[in-house]
Formats: structure tokens, sequence, C-alpha cells
């Protein structure tokens, strides 16, 4: 069962990450995730999306850290780093001006609207794994991303229309 597990280990780490901002806790979570999932590795068997079942896992396990801790959610993805090597300098601060603006337009969603966006857009998740690992109905995932979506290319378009 861990064999299955192991390949989405970062996909877990990431999610962690943008749930309790801060990286050791992420870790945590995850070490957590792969322990429960060789204590029920037998149970397992049976569930036919694991990756859904150990994202939903992994997104109790880290609200359930968060609680207990009472840390502050942290801006999304800080650690991934997309700008081009080949970039100018001039291009690739304007890339990370951009990405920091997409970060603060993001951070300002509503929570289920950022999760949403981050399973959709970051880890490219379907409709239907982020209803399941979520918990909201199909519907409520397609309405969170639009509305997400929505709110920051009006936000985007705002600023650089400046």
């Amino acid at each position: 069962m861990l064999e299955a597990v192991l390949p989405i280990k970062n996909k877990l780490y990431r999610y962690a990450l943008r749930i309790v901002g801060n990286e050791m806790m992420a870790e945590d979570v995850v070490q957590e995730v792969l322990i429960k999932v060789w204590k029920k590795s037998a149970e397992l068997e049976s569930v036919t999306n694991r990756e859904a079942w150990c994202m939903t896992v992994t997104r109790n396990l880290a609200l359930d850290k968060l609680r207990r801790r009472k840390v502050i959610l942290d801006d999304v993805d800080d650690h991934r780093n997309i700008a081009d090597k080949n970039l100018s300098p001039y291009r690739s601060l304007q890339s990370s001006d951009t990405m920091e603006l997409i970060r603060e337009a993001i951070s300002r969603l509503p929570e289920a609207q950022q999760q949403v966006i981050h399973l959709r857009e970051v880890e490219g998740y379907t409709y239907q794994e982020i209803s399941e690992i979520t918990g909201y109905s199909i519907e409520k995932v397609k309405v969170y991303l639009h509305r997400a979506r929505i709110t920051l290319r009006n936000k985007l378009t705002s600023i650089y229309a400046l």
C-alpha cells in the first residue's frame, strides 16, 4: 500500500504546507499520513481512489494540527519557484512581483475558495477528486472555483489596468 502513496508524498506535503503554513508541521502531517496508511493497509485495499483518500486524511490531520497549535495560515505555496531560469533580471523581477500579487490575492479569498483553487490549479485534481478530498459537492466545488477565478481576475485586472 505504501508503494501507492509514496509517489504522491510531495503532493501531500504541498497540501499540508498550504494548510498549516509551516514546513516542519507539514512534514509531521505527511509522516502521520504514512503511518496511518501503514496501519490501515489491509482496510485500504477496498478504497478505489487512494490518492483522494490520502489527500482527505492529510487535510484532516493538518486541520487538527492547526487547531491544536492555533497557527495562522501562511501564503499559498511560498516554497514553489516557477520562474524561468532563462528570464532576464527585469522579467524575473516582474514575474516574481506577479506571483506575489497572485499569492496575496489568493490569501484574501475565503478559506473554501483557497482550498479549491489550490487543489485544482496547483495540484491538478479533477472536480470529482476535489469533492472527495474536501467533502464538498461537485457543484459547490465548481461554484467556489468559479468565484475564486472571478475574484482573482478582477483583482489582477484592476492592478494591471493602472
